[in-house]
């Protein structure tokens, strides 16, 4: 198997005749999904995803791939294939067109129209390409065949990319369903025959490499659904993606039989849902969805809330009904429906959420208690069956963090592929396929890039390191002026803290050591404010770590007169 190093240094040009695979996300975490494939100076990008932000990510809104490397290229791009419509697939796209907007998009037609819905709140109307399963076009270098697969989200495609160089195989997120409620399989027999042609490079889903055996078919949440409705004895709330319309089809079915009326909660739930039923994807019996405005008319034991937040995410609607925060009060016998999975990173943001509507009286039926979820990825007895299927000479597991990776390499390995063969890399890792065979052989910028409000990348690590003291720490400023002439205390200091925990007139105590060591300055000629300011931070900062073992952000300002 192939390891990146750290020590990897710029990707020599691409041989002649060479396939270049450039992941710009989606390997070594999960979400934020983005490959560059390029044959010929012709780039081919396949998804272009978001990925969530962490609590030690605080105020940043999104997280995108790095565009940097392949900027100055967009001319060359023939198109952005969308394997599905999750935002971890979607949600980059209307920042990677604001840089070229006619770069065409590629998809199926539930996939495309949630993009285009996405792309009209930002004013950009996209060239698009709607494709179905079987269908085969040609894109500049790269002639694509798609085929079907199954996922939490319906339309769900992969891609099979012919170039001289060899085909590629690109999974994008699927599962093997043999019972899928739009009766849509993984159509392992198009797999089949791509495996007898000649895959030379799979890049496969590894979010569930890790777990054993099969995943459970997506119909079998009916009967528990059904037997919390049964028991439900006021409102019931349930929590979800905005995009899982399985999920939400089987809520509206137990809504339907248990006599309830259905009302979307949050813009994107309202807007997918929306789309979803135009285009026939969730069947929505007359009556049924009602507007949230009307439910105060109803009885508590009629009423059915689809939210978001199922993430515990802080502005979504279920984190503020836990907050009291919410137009919808959760009162005493309401069940909340967590029926997600849990993103890894965000465990305790969505078991504050828990505790917090728990405290407020309400029952709460996640997946830890209840099979409300099951996975949308194939566990390791399906992509074991998988590799057999495909025969492919090369692997390249994608979409998920290292331990993933890795279990699915090892796979691989099991049903025969060489490990020299196997290729582990991660962002920004470039990968060619030459002569048949796939290596590492340089990487590229691939960081992350944060959204925060309007601001696209102009958040750093740095500035998030002083949000992240300002959190823990607090922070303390100090305002001293001095005589420009003789460099002497004129004024304070005065000093102020937000957060730090330290009472105002412990402030006493360091005010004598700051007039000190700027008494010393003086003496020793030092007078320019800039120098002046990290003697005065100096002074506080060591103050602060002896006397309470504490780091918060110190601001000095000193002034001349």
């Amino acid at each position: 198997m192939s390891h990146p190093h750290p020590e990897l240094g710029a990707p020599p040009k691409l041989p002649k005749g060479g396939l270049r695979v450039t992941p710009l996300g989606g390997l070594g975490e999960i979400g934020r999904n983005m490959t560059v494939f390029e044959y010929d100076g012709r780039l081919l990008i396949v998804d272009c995803g978001v990925l969530f932000p962490e609590e030690e990510q605080p105020g940043v809104d999104l997280i995108l791939p790095d565009f940097s490397s392949i900027r100055d290229r967009l001319d060359d791009v023939e198109g952005i294939v969308l394997t599905h419509g999750h935002e971890d697939h979607i949600g980059g796209v209307p920042f990677l067109l604001r840089e070229k907007p006619d770069i065409p998009l590629i998809g199926s037609k539930l996939t495309l129209a949630l993009i285009e819905a996405k792309l009209q709140e930002h004013r950009i109307r996209p060239y698009t390409l709607e494709v179905a399963e079987g269908d085969r076009e040609r894109l500049g270098p790269f002639d694509c065949e798609f085929v079907a697969v199954n996922h939490s989200i319906p339309d769900a495609l992969a891609v099979a990319i012919r170039t001289p160089a060899g085909m590629a195989v690109h999974t994008g997120d699927f599962k093997m369903d043999q019972l899928p409620l739009d009766g849509r399989l993984t159509d392992l027999p198009a797999f089949a025959k791509l495996g007898e042609e000649g895959i030379d490079l799979l890049l496969v889903d590894s979010t569930n490499a890790e777990v054993p055996g099969f995943v459970p078919p997506e119909r079998d949440i009916s009967g528990v659904l059904r037997q919390v409705f049964a028991g439900a004895q006021k409102r019931i709330i349930v929590a979800s993606f905005a995009s899982h319309v399985h999920r939400i089809q089987q809520i509206l079915d137990a809504a339907h039989e248990y006599g309830r009326r259905v009302a979307f909660v949050g813009r994107s739930m309202v807007r997918n849902m929306g789309i979803a039923r135009d285009l026939g994807y969730l069947r929505v019996p007359a009556g049924l969805v009602v507007d949230v405005k009307t439910l105060d008319d109803l009885p508590d034991d009629e009423v059915v809330l689809v939210c978001t937040g199922s993430q515990g995410e802080p502005m979504a609607a279920l984190s503020r009904m836990a907050n009291r925060d919410h137009q919808i009060r959760i009162v005493r016998g309401d069940t909340v429906i967590l029926a997600s999975s849990l993103i890894p990173g965000n465990e305790n943001a969505v078991y504050r959420v828990i505790n917090g509507l728990t405290r407020w009286g309400a029952n709460v039926v996640h997946k830890g208690n209840a099979r409300v979820h099951v996975s949308g990825h194939a566990s390791a007895g399906e992509l074991l069956y998988f590799y057999n299927i495909c025969k492919p000479k090369n692997l390249m597991p994608v979409h998920g963090e290292w331990r993933h990776l890795r279990a699915n390499a090892e796979l691989g390995a099991l049903t025969g592929i060489p490990k020299n063969h196997i290729v582990i890399a991660e962002d920004g890792v470039v990968v060619d396929l030459v002569d048949g065979q796939a290596k590492i052989v340089g990487k590229v910028q691939a960081g992350y890039v944060y959204v925060d409000g309007l601001s696209v990348g102009d958040v750093t690590e740095a500035s998030l390191k002083d949000r992240r003291i300002l959190g823990d720490e607090g922070i303390i400023s100090v305002f001293v002026v001095v005589d420009s002439t003789t460099g002497k205390v004129v004024s304070g200091p005065q000093i102020q803290a937000r957060g730090s925990g330290i009472e105002d007139a412990a402030f006493n105590a360091v005010v004598p050591k700051i007039e000190e060591a700027i008494a010393r300055a003086a003496a020793d000629g030092v007078a320019e404010p800039h120098q002046l300011q990290q003697l005065v931070r100096r002074s506080v900062g060591k103050w602060v770590s002896d006397s309470y073992r504490r780091r918060p952000m110190i601001l000095p300002i000193v002034v001349e007169v």
